[in-house]
């Protein structure tokens, strides 16, 4: 079931839009909320730019209810997300050098379709914690940084696995457009 919602997703977001790089969160945990960063990232020599959610300070994907179902995050791009995903960002920090950040609005030319910065990154990594369900009480055995494996920029592994729970990360291409996915379980 799990799969083929999947699929069904990558199926609706591939004639909904096309860009470079879409990101999707499956949270199909039923004990568990997601919460957490995103970040796209260069990956082409340096990892800059670098561009990580800021507001809200932590996205929330909450636990699924109906058990088998999953709670989705959906991110066409840094602009269209915030009209279209159930679980909008409105800023997002973006990093030019190590030492040099600002903070974009969700709607900056830079980080619209076509502008420089969408241009030259795609999703990358998620910093996270689980929280139980519906509360603020984080399961600390359930949280680390995920990404695209290997990830020269993060260190970040595809895969975690916990007595709480799994998580991976995975990339799908199809037609240039490289859609991430992080899925809880």
């Amino acid at each position: 079931m799990k799969k083929i919602f999947t699929v069904l997703t990558l199926s609706l977001l591939s004639s909904a839009y096309a860009q470079h790089s879409l990101m999707i969160v499956n949270n199909y945990s039923t004990t568990f909320d997601f919460q957490g960063k995103i970040g796209a990232h260069n990956f082409a020599g340096s990892c800059y730019p670098y561009v990580t959610s800021s507001t809200p300070t932590a996205i929330t994907v909450p636990a699924d209810s109906h058990q088998g179902n999953g709670k989705e995050l959906a991110y066409k791009n840094f602009r269209d997300q915030f009209a279209s995903s159930l679980y909008p960002t409105t800023n997002w920090t973006l990093q030019t050098t190590a030492t040099n950040s600002s903070v974009r609005s969700w709607n900056h030319p830079s980080i619209a379709p076509g502008g420089v910065i969408s241009e030259n990154v795609k999703w990358a990594s998620s910093q996270f914690q689980m929280y139980y369900a519906g509360t603020s009480t984080p399961e600390p055995g359930f949280s680390g940084q995920i990404g695209e494996s290997p990830d020269p920029c993060t260190g970040a592994p595809g895969y975690i696995s916990t007595p709480y729970g799994e998580a991976e990360w995975f990339n799908i291409t199809i037609a240039n457009v490289t859609y991430s996915f992080l899925q809880i379980y």
